[in-house]
């Protein structure tokens, strides 16, 4: 979901939509049983005593295991294995032996099914929490927009996408510091809860040294830190180490700011007719990786002047695919949203997103457009 103001969404909330959305009703199960048992029925009469109703009612279980409940699946069982054993009743004394081996048969089928049925909701039940947990991180750690500095006005959206392991450490802040306005958009390496951890130590350093230190490669100095105590925390525990992505910005009163990118998806310009890359210089190595590059991390300036935008997003809208395999243009949709508002940006992002990839969406989504504020106000 989009990220937006008052929009409570709670881990029960969350587990009960996914009950409502994967259960069947009762009214159906009993009909298709009742249904279905009827046809079957009809066509043993007519087809003669030896076409029997195991092989086909048996499988009747199995199905509603797919998406009924455990009761239902129950119901279904003791519903076929009384109806199949109601069929065998007036059953030749000579085939005793077969009939008891379709008995036993159509339990432990049943019993597979029933079986099948409560681990189906385990699953679900662990997919649940995994979407509560990111509905948390939603509506705790990254806050709704828009938000405002004495020098910004920012609007975005943020769509994790809440799917079994799949969710991942997207993450966004802006912060009104004694140094102008400080602005963070990161992406962690990897998917699941240790990313959302991952996440939340990064954006916890960010927000101190935002408001702490004056230089903006101070800043990104304590991200690096609080990356490589994470990962040291991590291996201790016996987890996987991790690097994040980042673009941190330090942007004052002037027509100018300042940049680090960390390994990020570029940013562009919005200047009426004007859309461009924002920066000019290649992208440092993410955080958690310095060590890597005897190069250190150096501050970029550029031109960002009143009235203009920032348009800044992760990997998951560049590399949203449609069903043919291809990315989302967004170099090429820039340039037409040079004299739209930063909210009709993001909208339009998330409805072309939507279309280009049928509603399938496999990776997290988070996008921050920054219009810079004039003298007098917002533009």
């Amino acid at each position: 979901m989009v990220l937006s103001a008052n929009e409570p969404d709670g881990p029960d909330a969350v587990k009960s939509r996914g009950r409502r959305a994967g259960s069947l009703s009762w009214r159906v199960v009993v009909f298709w049983l009742v249904v279905i048992t009827a046809i079957l029925a009809v066509t043993a009469i007519y087809l003669g005593r030896e076409s029997r109703l195991a092989p086909l009612l048996v499988v009747l279980p199995a199905l509603i295991a797919g998406r009924g409940t455990v009761r239902q699946t129950e119901f279904a069982s003791v519903w076929v294995t009384v109806v199949i054993a109601a069929s065998l009743i007036d059953t030749p004394m000579e085939t005793v032996g077969a009939t008891v081996g379709v008995l036993v048969f159509v339990v432990v089928f049943n019993s597979v099914s029933v079986a099948g049925a409560a681990q189906r909701l385990r699953r679900e039940g662990e997919i649940a929490r995994l979407r509560s947990a990111a509905a948390a991180l939603q509506r705790q750690i990254l806050r709704p927009f828009p938000l405002l500095t004495d020098e910004l006005l920012v609007h975005g959206l943020y769509e994790p996408v809440e799917e079994d392991s799949q969710v991942g450490g997207d993450i966004y802040e802006v912060v009104d510091s004694p140094f102008g306005s400080r602005v963070f958009i990161g992406d962690v390496q990897g998917k699941g809860l240790p990313a959302i951890s991952a996440a939340f130590a990064v954006l916890t350093a960010f927000r101190e040294a935002a408001l702490a230190e004056p230089t903006l490669t101070a800043v990104v100095d304590a991200l690096e830190v609080s990356v490589l105590r994470h990962n040291s925390f991590a291996a201790q525990a016996g987890g996987r180490e991790r690097f994040v992505t980042a673009l941190v910005f330090s942007i004052g009163s002037g027509s100018e700011a300042q940049a680090i990118n960390c390994g990020h998806v570029e940013p562009y310009l919005l200047h009426g007719e004007q859309t461009r890359p924002a920066l000019r210089h290649e992208p440092s190595v993410p955080l958690g990786l310095a060590s890597l590059t005897p190069e250190p991390r150096t501050v970029e300036w550029f031109d960002f002047p009143p009235g203009s935008s920032l348009l800044l997003c992760t990997d998951g809208v560049t590399e949203a695919r449609d069903a043919a395999g291809t990315f989302y243009p967004l170099e090429e949709r820039v340039t037409h949203w040079g004299k739209i508002s930063p909210s009709e940006v993001a909208s339009t992002v998330h409805r072309e997103l939507q279309q280009h990839t049928g509603g399938k969406q496999t990776d997290d989504t988070a996008l921050l457009v920054l219009r810079r504020r004039s003298a007098a106000g917002l533009e």
